[in-house]
């Protein structure tokens, strides 16, 4: 027989895991951008992306970023925490995946 109550329990806490961590990596996303450095990928490093750019619009994306650098109000300590506090997000994205493989394999844990 199915013992409904835990199911339920492991379907909240994979809703409510996933949302934290979708949630922390898109403040992450949100920070870098804050403090001024734009998350880019140049075509010639990694190909397998599902939109390559061209050079003429990864030279426009370049130039929209200092723009928008130059035109941000925060001072260069503001920036500075803002890039920890993204690079920090993403760092604790990757402990909770860590931790859930952990919990999903056994033998890490016996």
């Amino acid at each position: 027989m199915i013992d409904w109550a835990a199911f339920l329990v492991v379907a909240l806490a994979s809703l409510v895991s996933s949302a934290v961590v979708v949630s922390l990596y898109s403040l992450g996303l949100r920070l870098l951008t804050t403090a001024g450095r734009i998350p880019t990928v140049e075509p010639a490093e990694f190909t397998g992306a599902l939109t390559v750019l061209s050079p003429a619009r990864a030279a426009k994306d370049a130039k929209r970023a200092r723009k928008a650098r130059k035109a941000n109000p925060l001072t260069d300590g503001q920036k500075r925490l803002a890039q920890y506090a993204g690079y920090a997000c993403f760092a604790v994205c990757g402990l909770i995946v860590l931790y859930g493989v952990y919990l999903i394999v056994p033998a890490l844990h016996q």
